[in-house]
């Protein structure tokens, strides 16, 4: 059973339809007790850094599980937009420590004359990480849905799986053993974002 995580940011519906396009029954959780059973798990977002790792942090147990399933006990775990940014060990967006389940910092676009922020529509991501799982038979500079004005900076490339250019050069996709990030909106992208969740549901 796939879990999306319900921490009371970002709307969630869109991402179980697009699973139930795909045949893929999915649960919505926000009760640790319950999130302990999953065998996979999603963690979608739309907002504000520190908020999210608030209702995380507030939220009794949440983040305990999480640490335990993803770490321990390595179970999937597929971050989304800001889900994927909570990934990393921090924001220029805040001050919270992120959960730090993959080396990378997250860090607003720069001001460059005719950047617009934030990077909203479709772009290409260009896929460079073939032996992943989650990039199996993808086709090259597939295109997706982008709202975000943060990008993510992995430490080291082996933890890239996708880059995408808006202005500069970003991780648009991350990965290391059984932890991935996506930048982009796979539940808004269309043939693309469906071969993706059906590739993290197959795993």
């Amino acid at each position: 059973m796939i879990t999306v995580v319900d921490y009371g940011i970002g709307n969630l519906g869109s991402m179980v339809n697009m699973f139930k396009r795909i045949g893929i029954y999915v649960s919505i959780e926000s009760d640790s007790s319950r999130i302990k059973d999953a065998k996979k798990i999603v963690l979608p977002g739309v907002g504000s850094f520190d908020r999210a790792m608030r209702n995380i942090n507030s939220n009794p147990g949440l983040k305990d599980i999480l640490v335990e399933k993803v770490l321990v006990k390595k179970t999937p775990i597929l971050g989304v937009c800001l889900g994927m940014q909570l990934l990393t060990r921090g924001s220029e967006e805040g001050t919270l420590p992120g959960l730090g389940f993959i080396p990378a910092y997250t860090s607003r676009f720069p001001k460059l004359s005719g950047l617009k922020v934030p990077h909203m529509g479709w772009n290409s991501a260009t896929h460079h990480n073939n032996s992943n799982t989650l990039m199996k038979n993808f086709e090259k500079d597939a295109r997706y849905y982008f709202v975000h004005s943060y990008a993510v900076h992995v430490d080291d490339p082996k933890y890239s799986l996708m880059r995408t250019t808006h202005g500069i050069e970003f991780d648009s996709a991350i990965g290391w053993e059984n932890i991935f990030g996506v930048q982009f909106h796979p539940e808004k992208s269309h043939k693309f974002g469906m071969k993706l969740l059906k590739n993290f549901a197959e795993m």
